[in-house]
């Protein structure tokens, strides 16, 4: 009602004002219809009737009469007198209300200059009959003296209510610009965090981002997205803003306990009850709230605050809550109404994040076991499709390849030796050289590893996985198997395979060798760049040897 009541105001008068109301009521609700009726100067009659089907309640008719009271007295502080002669409450077919007013000073003064003027003609008519012209004239400059101080203070006062008029339609246009500026900023903000939560991956990165906008956008000082643990016992910090680094280490260490039925922490409350709360006193809740939580809020100098419950569905996924500090501005319900939207879009694309996280450690614990299945066939070649996996992912970083594609090569390397499952024991664990047909025999396995993996619904930049890992036995020169691919029609993720697997190979223990020293492995590496192995994967194996990041019996 903030904007209609200094509307009302702006208007000349009264009378004015309640004729307006009643051609607005109609935009402003559908359950009555107002109608207004001029009896005089500063009296009209007010008509409100119930729509048909509409059951209204008996404070209604009292709401209504402290808005009219309120809008004369809105008014230069007039009196005013309301009468209620008829009732729908009281058998009546309709509401009836009279409403009167005092007049505005400039009004009186008004009123009484003419009646002033008009006794004074008739005064000073009268005394020309009977007195001399002086006294006449001393009578006529008295007259005219008063009724020029009599005009005087009438504009005065007139002046007085046209500023009051003009300042309530001043403050009603800045508010206006305010208040589009305000749905205009609202919108944008929508908008742009509806683009962040369409394209996150990553959550901690999505929640920054909105994070980010809320602290451009808005006029909160500080804000923060609490999150539940998978166990639903604990919220921790995720993502904020506007916190000094002191005050960020408190909250980053924070943990808010959920799995407490007792558990009085306003955020606990919040999560547990689902619903937002508006707090513009933290000193009149004391009382109310956990020792932990007032204790943090007193570290963090809260004076008020609002905290909504992040949503999907009927679950909480946690708590999204902002302060103001420095600026003081009070938090209004609007400024509940603004989060209570935004919080939900952010729980419907957490949900969704949290559900293909839950999915892509789902597949990766089954990667890690199929490609342990294999390992596990041969004490010899345990843990060998991790340690290429740790060289092959190390070289990636090293080449400043995206997590994507790394990621991608570090699946095709977990999984690069599955075909071996097609292998008999007889030939892969055999001890000695392999024959010329046993050797023919473990080449297929690369195409078996291709094929078993071709079955699998990789998606994305993933469909590159079975053929990545079918092609690590390649060689540059095109004496590799099992398609004979030279140079660049093998695949980088290929190509890096093939130096983490043969790396690996000969620093490990196997049926037909021992381990070479480190030093005898690296020279043996750099002797098949070119022909056989990617001279720049290489070098970036090499590189993350010399400086630690995988590891090494020795130092390099």
């Amino acid at each position: 009602m903030g904007w209609i009541s200094r509307y009302v105001l702006g208007l000349a008068g009264p009378a004015k004002a309640f004729d307006v109301i009643s051609k607005l009521a109609g935009s402003l609700t559908r359950s009555t219809r107002f109608e207004s009726r001029r009896i005089s100067n500063n009296e009209i009659e007010l008509i409100v009737t119930p729509m048909e089907g509409v059951q209204e309640k008996p404070y209604q008719c009292e709401n209504r009469i402290g808005y009219f009271e309120a809008i004369i007295t809105g008014f230069n502080g007039r009196k005013s007198r309301i009468e209620h002669p008829e009732c729908v409450f009281k058998g009546g077919k309709v509401c009836k209300y009279r409403i009167s007013w005092s007049e505005s000073k400039a009004a009186v003064l008004r009123m009484v200059r003419l009646v002033f003027a008009l006794a004074s003609c008739l005064v000073l008519a009268v005394a020309s009959i009977f007195v001399d012209g002086t006294v006449l004239l001393g009578g006529v400059v008295f007259t005219i003296s008063i009724l020029l101080m009599l005009s005087l203070m009438k504009e005065r006062f007139l002046k007085k209510e046209l500023d009051s008029v003009i300042d309530n339609l001043r403050s009603t246009t800045e508010r206006g610009f305010e208040d589009f500026d305000r749905i205009y900023n609202n919108a944008l903000m929508g908008k742009e965090i509806g683009h962040v939560l369409s394209v996150a991956k990553d959550i901690d990165v999505m929640l920054a981002q909105v994070m980010d906008i809320l602290n451009e956008r808005c006029d909160y000082d500080r804000g923060i997205i609490l999150l539940a643990d998978d166990e639903k016992r604990l919220l921790k910090f995720r993502a904020g803003f506007g916190y000094t680094e002191k005050v960020s280490r408190e909250i980053r260490g924070a943990r808010f306990s959920l799995y407490k039925p007792e558990s009085r922490g306003v955020f606990a409350v919040c999560y547990r009850e689902q619903k937002p709360f508006l707090i513009n006193d933290v000193s009149a809740i004391e009382d109310e709230i956990s020792p932990h939580s007032l204790e943090l809020l007193r570290k963090l100098g809260s004076k008020s605050f609002i905290c909504c419950p992040i949503l999907f569905e009927d679950q909480c996924l946690g708590v999204l809550a902002v302060d103001n500090l420095q600026s003081k501005r009070p938090l209004l319900e609007r400024d509940i109404n603004v989060l209570m939207g935004i919080a939900p879009e952010i729980g419907i694309t957490l949900k969704s994040a949290l559900s293909i996280e839950e999915q892509d450690r789902q597949f990766r614990s089954i990667l890690r076991t199929l490609a342990a299945s294999i390992d596990a066939r041969d004490t010899f070649t345990a843990n060998h499709s991790e340690r290429v996996t740790e060289f092959a992912v190390a070289i990636c970083q090293e080449m400043n390849l995206s997590p994507e594609i790394t990621d991608v090569i570090r699946v095709a390397a977990q999984l690069h030796d599955y075909g071996k499952i097609g292998i008999k024991d007889s030939i892969l664990k055999k001890n000695g050289p392999l024959s010329g047909k046993e050797r023919e025999e473990i080449k297929t396995h690369v195409v078996k590893t291709q094929n078993i993996l071709s079955r699998i619904n990789f998606t994305g930049a993933y469909q590159q996985v079975p053929l990545i890992a079918g092609s690590h036995h390649e060689k540059l020169d095109g004496s590799g198997y099992p398609r004979g691919l030279k140079g660049e029609e093998i695949p980088l993720g290929a190509r890096i395979l093939a130096v983490a697997d043969f790396f690996e190979a000969i620093s490990a223990k196997r049926h037909y060798h021992e381990p070479q020293p480190l030093e005898t492995a690296i020279t043996m590496l750099k002797s098949e760049c070119g022909h056989h192995l990617d001279v720049t994967a290489v070098d970036a194996l090499l590189k993350s040897l010399r400086e630690g990041r995988v590891h090494s019996p020795v130092s390099v």
